[in-house]
This record gives structure tokens, C-alpha cells and sequence, in this order.
């Protein structure tokens, strides 16, 4: 008598569960992908190192002339780099990071979501921290707290004149 196959016994076979593969971050390079929250972050950090230098050129009277130059061209080369990396994850070309030269053009690094998983650049970017997210998170803050500036100065400046200038009147 043959033995019948039993349909509700579990599977003999081994399955071993596939991790969700990501691509690592190269910093300096223009292969590969990198997201919307670390090209933010990845650029607010850049800007503040190069305020960093030009504070510290101030002091240092020609060497520091030539540091300047030196970092600017250091941070022109590392955004476009990033703006590379940005133009992969959405599926184009980088040749797209040229239009980072151009104002308000230059949103769509920021606006348009990267291709959900792996598309021809690479593999999917991996996960944020939690350092990349507030970073990232910091750029509508300065964006905000520069607007409330641009108004709130002028406006103090104009009733410090106009304050000044009653306290003139009365004596």
C-alpha cells in the first residue's frame, strides 16, 4: 500500500528570509543614489562647515583668502556630486545636476521622491537616522526663521528711528 502525500504537513523546505538590500553612502562620489532627507541634510551640513571656514579665513588675512577659495571650490565640487547622487534616485541622468546652478529650478532635488527600490543606479538608499531626519527637519525651521527675520529687523530698526526721534522732539 502506498503512503498518500499529506497536504497540511508544513513545507521540508528551507526558506531563508531575504533582507531588504540597500546601497551604502559614498559621500565622495558620483555613482550611486542618496535620498531626499540625506541630500538635505548632507547639504545644510556642508554649508554650515563652509561658514565655518569663512569665519576662520576672516583671521588669517591671505592664507585665509586662499582657504576661502579653496572651500568654496571644495563645496562646489561635493554639491554637485550630491545633486548626482539626488538626480539618481529619481531615474535620470546626472547630467540633471546642472540645474542646480539655476534658482528656484533647483527645488526639484527637494520635491521629487526617489524611485522606490532598486532602479538602474543602484540599489534602494538606506534607511534615515535619526540624526539625518532632524537635520533634514532643519531646513524648514531656517527657512521660516529666515523669513521672520527678513520682516522683524527692519520693522525693530524703523521704531528704534521713529522712538529716537520722538525722545529727540520732546527736549
Amino acid at each position: 500500500m502506498a503512503t498518500a502525500a499529506n497536504p497540511y504537513r508544513a513545507p521540508a523546505a528551507v526558506v531563508a528570509d531575504t533582507a531588504e538590500q540597500h546601497e551604502e553612502v559614498r559621500l565622495f562620489s558620483v555613482s550611486g543614489r542618496i535620498g531626499r532627507a540625506r541630500y538635505i541634510a548632507y547639504a545644510i551640513g556642508l554649508w554650515l562647515a563652509l561658514m565655518a571656514i569663512v569665519v576662520l579665513s576672516t583671521f588669517l588675512g591671505t592664507l585665509g583668502v586662499v582657504l576661502m577659495i579653496v572651500a568654496y571650490v571644495g563645496a562646489l565640487v561635493l554639491g554637485f556630486m550630491l545633486s548626482i547622487q539626488r538626480a539618481h534616485d529619481f531615474n535620470v541622468t546626472g547630467w540633471l545636476a546642472i540645474l542646480s546652478l539655476v534658482p528656484l529650478v533647483n527645488l526639484i532635488f527637494l520635491i521629487i521622491p526617489g524611485t522606490d527600490g532598486e532602479n538602474r543606479f543602484g540599489l534602494k538608499t538606506p534607511p534615515n537616522g535619526v540624526g539625518v531626519l532632524i537635520a533634514a527637519w532643519m531646513l524648514p525651521v531656517i527657512f521660516f526663521v529666515g523669513i521672520l527675520a527678513a520682516v522683524a529687523i527692519p520693522a525693530y530698526q524703523d521704531y528704534v528711528k521713529r522712538a529716537q526721534a520722538k525722545q529727540f522732539q520732546k527736549k
